[in-house]
């Protein structure tokens, strides 16, 4: 095993912004020959590598390869957000001893991000390898190499980028610090309104989230580069074939990501339940846009300020501002929440779903906490990521007290119709 890896808080987002690099076209992507190759990473010198006997394999041409970019993350946007809301669904019961059902969805994608980061086995195939499966001879630059050509990967993109942002969401989380500090977070174990309270507990309720969420994020990345490294000693998980993966897997996505979407659009307007259009349907519509959104933004952003990551900044800013204007108005009596009209019932109800899913979709995916915190543990200086760090979670928190709590310490709350 290399005595150097590839640093954990070097994101997908963040890396190829860093050298603005696009996705592998038929002149960046490395060349397959018959009796050797030689691997063009997208910085520096090509450098030849030993030689190696199998049949030629052309590259991706750069509109197949845009293709099946943009399809996995469609795919895994979709099914990032199922896993999130399913998460939350299973940890939100009486007597939990966590109400932030987000919290998990959260630590389990910064796992994932940390994982995927770190392994160098499952893509190891993936447009040329000097050794193979062997990787006991790797050099810190075979891991270097390796590490920038995956972040190039089709595939490698639609797990960090696609699953792993959307599985978490940054913008739930500032949502939830608000509710903590207003009293509003809900609690399953006390179905009726809360008890008041005064400003110290409030205050040490906002500050319960925010280390709980920030702090268990972060080591939920460092555990999953870990776990990485643990078992790139037994070469495992095992790599996907790179014939596999360039003749059947990407094809097969590409037909299964949009295919997903235009059934998710039909089932929101012909829904066989309208409780599950509420809950997951408008959301899993909503998903794909989020997530495509957050990709463009990381990539032409995130290069402009190196010790800042803009990108993802200012995404997680902009779905949480968002968020807060839905929530203010799925809480608006007459508009998303039960004082309204009798006979507006029904278009009141389908405009509570859509804001829902404008929320737990688009806002959801848009927004991610694991990029942020890979992003936070990975910066040069600690300085830069106290800074980063601070600002993300002032910025949005007090964008979301200017909006929400404008509603809430006024007219106060409603009731969704929807809830």
């Amino acid at each position: 095993m290399s005595s150097s890896h590839p640093h954990p808080g070097d994101t997908m987002e963040s890396r190829l912004a860093e050298t603005q690099v696009p996705p592998p076209t038929a002149e960046t992507a490395p060349q397959r020959q018959s009796s050797s190759y030689t691997d063009k990473p997208p910085e520096g010198p090509a450098e030849p590598y030993p030689e190696r006997n199998e049949p030629a394999i052309e590259p991706f041409s750069s509109s197949a390869t845009y293709l099946y970019t943009l399809s996995y993350l469609v795919f895994f946007s979709i099914f990032g957000t199922l896993a999130r809301l399913g998460l939350q669904a299973l940890t939100f019961y009486p007597g939990a001893p966590v109400v932030t059902g987000v919290l998990w969805a959260n630590v389990g994608g910064s796992l994932l991000m940390g994982f995927f980061l770190e392994d160098k086995n499952i893509f190891r195939e993936e447009w040329g390898h000097p050794h193979g499966n062997d990787n006991t001879n790797d050099t810190a630059d075979d891991s270097k190499r390796h590490t920038t050509i995956k972040k190039t990967i089709p595939l490698y993109i639609g797990l960090t980028t696609g699953f792993c942002g959307s599985f978490t969401s940054f913008s739930s989380f500032i949502r939830d610090i608000f509710l903590a500090l207003s009293n509003d977070l809900p609690n399953p174990s006390i179905p009726s309104s809360p008890s008041p309270r005064n400003g110290g507990y409030s205050f040490m309720a906002l500050v319960a989230i925010i280390l709980t969420q920030v702090s268990l994020s972060i080591a939920a990345l460092i555990s999953g580069s870990h776990l990485a490294l643990a078992l790139d000693r037994f070469t495992l998980p095992p790599p996907i074939p790179f014939r596999l993966t360039r003749r059947i897997i990407d094809p097969l996505f590409a037909l299964l990501a949009w295919g997903c979407w235009l059934g998710t659009i039909i089932l929101a307007i012909w829904p066989p339940s309208e409780t599950w259009r509420g809950r997951a349907v408008f959301a899993i519509v909503f998903a794909p846009l989020g997530c495509l959104l957050r990709f463009y933004l990381s990539l032409v952003l995130n290069a402009r300020i190196p010790s800042f990551p803009l990108g993802t900044f200012t995404v997680n800013i902009l779905g949480t501002i968002i968020l807060a204007m839905c929530f203010d108005l799925q809480h608006v009596d007459g508009i998303g929440a039960s004082g309204a009209p009798r006979a507006a019932t029904s278009s009141v109800l389908v405009s509570c779903q859509v804001l829902q899913g404008v929320m737990d979709g688009f806002c959801g995916s848009a927004t991610t906490v694991s990029t942020w915190v890979a992003e936070l543990n990975g910066l040069s200086r600690r300085l830069h990521a106290y800074i980063y760090g601070f600002m993300s979670v002032g910025v949005a928190w007090g964008f979301f007290v200017i909006i929400a709590g404008s509603l809430r310490w006024t007219v106060g709350f409603g009731t969704p119709v929807c809830d």
